[in-house]
């Protein structure tokens, strides 16, 4: 980058950190430091949500999702604005009213202890290792532009937001991250408009939508039914509804933004707006990878993103490397020659533009088919780094198209969404493992400033574990998918725990506590096994719960009545 770049980088990332440092200043007790004094108002709450999902994952895989697969991950998005008001009428009353640091103290008045243990460590896993996979993502960002080694791009980058975090708590969180999102969104929306600005020959933004159609890539609804896809219209509506309701009503990174709202109302607005405009916001970041595609069929795209990764297999398999950039460059002269074709004949609606689209379309697969060859050379060649170059795409195209100013703040966003999304997380998971666990099997009562003390060093502690799990996630390919699936895993299970506790008063807690258990189980063999596509899980956990908690009243009712 130039000096420019860099100054707007770290003028950017220095003036949220201090932002965050001086408006979290006078913590005097977990209050303040975890609900943020119950002052904030649902424009507040409605950034603190968004900004909480739309990490730096969002910002920097959704387009090399949408490139790779085309803009059906949206579907993944339908279920979240019922979800939103189901979790408006049960969730919230009852979270605002027993005045909760987090969900799973009302599973305590609900049920008992050991249910509260266990559902808040079910969180507590799943979330710390999600915190870990939102430290990796803007890792990659340093250590492909100042080729620094990987491990060390982790600490620095999970170690920076601690600062204000460990400080400030749940106010210097909500308050950073309405600057976050706003720089955020400006910067996304402008960057957009400059890949249309950069298309060659004078192409517009209809021509580009026009190539990525024909592509592919704007497949933003599919009906069909298939068990093991991952997005299609009933995975999104159902699945995504059941992980949207456990995710946003039982996941103490989303409850912990709405239960710092003023009252009932602001954190309904908030949570419901949510629901209005998380889809768009979702659809306009996809259909930046598609317009991408059209960029990279008009202009020579490199044979792998991840340059680095590329750079390896040239110097340890020279020959290999050189029949793939023969290959690829031919195949590449041919793509842009019939993607200009295409436009040039779109208006005339010839036989022969629909041969030329066919085309089209077969060289595409024989570019996919030696990408996945490159890929596989690359994964076979024992180099530490990604399985996929997805993660990259976006990256690409800032570093080598942007103008001088804009790549520096570019790379501030993707910090800064991470920011938002990893310090919200580690505030609830020390809520969390101090109210749900710590102090449950202490026998310690501490005082306010004591109690203060533990909230900062169970920050502390989580900040450090989840560099860690980052240091594990260059195998995970599209990070996107890979922190989804791992909700995926737990959500259920969680969710149908709430869902007895709110709808099926005779259930008590042994009851729960073993179906729980038994869920869980059965969710990790149905992912271990491939048996359904990652989103039905959600489903499936939170109605084994329910299921296995019926089978239990009824086993425990026969027994009482045989004895």
């Amino acid at each position: 980058m130039s000096t420019i770049d860099w100054t707007v980088l770290i003028v950017t990332l220095v003036a949220v950190v201090v932002y965050g440092v001086l408006i979290g200043r006078g913590q005097k007790n977990n209050e303040s430091y975890l609900k943020a004094d119950n002052k904030m108002p649902w424009y507040i709450v409605l950034i603190g949500i968004m900004a909480t999902q739309a990490s730096a994952i969002t910002f920097l895989s959704a387009p090399g999702q949408a490139y790779t697969d085309g803009m059906r991950f949206v579907q993944y998005y339908f279920g979240l604005p019922l979800a939103m008001i189901v979790i408006c009428i049960t969730f919230i009353p009852i979270f605002q009213r027993l005045n909760v640091y987090t969900a799973y103290e009302y599973l305590e008045n609900r049920f008992d202890k050991k249910t509260r243990v266990l559902t808040s460590l079910l969180f507590l896993f799943s979330r710390g290792l999600s915190t870990g996979i939102s430290i990796y993502a803007p890792s990659i960002i340093l250590s492909s532009v100042l080729n620094w080694n990987i491990y060390l791009t982790n600490v620095l980058t999970g170690g920076i937001l601690l600062i204000y975090t460990y400080i400030g708590g749940a106010k210097a969180i909500a308050h950073t991250q309405k600057l976050q999102f706003l720089i955020i969104l400006a910067t996304m929306a402008f960057a957009g408009y400059l890949l249309i600005q950069n298309m060659p020959n004078g192409i517009g933004f209809n021509d580009a939508l026009y190539l990525a159609g024909k592509s592919g890539k704007l497949n933003v609804i599919t009906t069909e039914f298939d068990w093991k896809d991952k997005y299609n219209i009933w995975s999104g509506l159902i699945g995504g509804f059941f992980l949207a309701l456990s995710y946003f009503g039982t996941d103490q990174s989303q409850v912990g933004r709405y239960i710092t709202a003023k009252d009932n109302t602001n954190a309904k607005m908030g949570l419901l707006l949510n629901g209005l405009v998380k889809i768009p916001m979702q659809f306009s970041i996809l259909l930046i990878g598609a317009l991408l595609f059209a960029f990279f069929s008009l202009k020579p795209a490199p044979i792998y993103f991840n340059e680095r990764s590329y750079q390896y297999l040239k110097e340890t398999k020279p020959e290999q490397a050189a029949v793939f950039e023969k290959e690829h460059q031919d195949l590449q002269l041919k793509f842009n020659a019939e993607s200009k074709e295409i436009l040039k004949l779109k208006e005339t609606q010839s036989p022969q533009l629909k041969k030329t689209i066919q085309d089209f379309k077969n060289t595409q697969t024989q570019v996919k088919a030696l990408h996945s060859r490159v890929e596989e050379a690359i994964n076979n060649s024992n180099y530490n780094a990604e399985k996929t170059d997805t993660n990259y795409i976006f990256l690409y195209f800032v570093k080598n198209t942007l103008p001088v100013g804009m790549i520096g703040l570019l790379f501030a966003v993707i910090f800064l969404a991470s920011w938002g999304s990893i310090s919200a997380a580690l505030n609830s998971l020390a809520a969390c493992s101090l109210k749900d666990v710590h102090l449950i099997f202490s026998k310690e009562i501490p005082d306010e400033k004591t109690e203060l003390k533990y909230s900062r060093l169970h920050t502390l502690a989580w900040g450090i574990f989840s560099i860690g799990v980052a240091m594990f996630a260059t195998q995970m390919g599209s990070l996107i998918e890979a922190v989804n699936v791992l909700g995926s895993l737990f959500y259920g299970p969680i969710l149908g725990i709430f869902l007895v506790a709110f709808y099926y008063k005779k259930i008590d807690g042994k009851n729960v506590f073993i179906a729980a258990i038994l869920s869980e189980i059965a969710v990790i063999a149905v992912y271990q096994f491939d048996i359904v596509s990652f989103l039905w899980l959600n489903v499936i956990g939170a109605a084994a719960v329910i299921i296995f908690s019926a089978i239990g009243l009824l086993f425990y009712k026969q027994k009482a009545v045989n004895s």
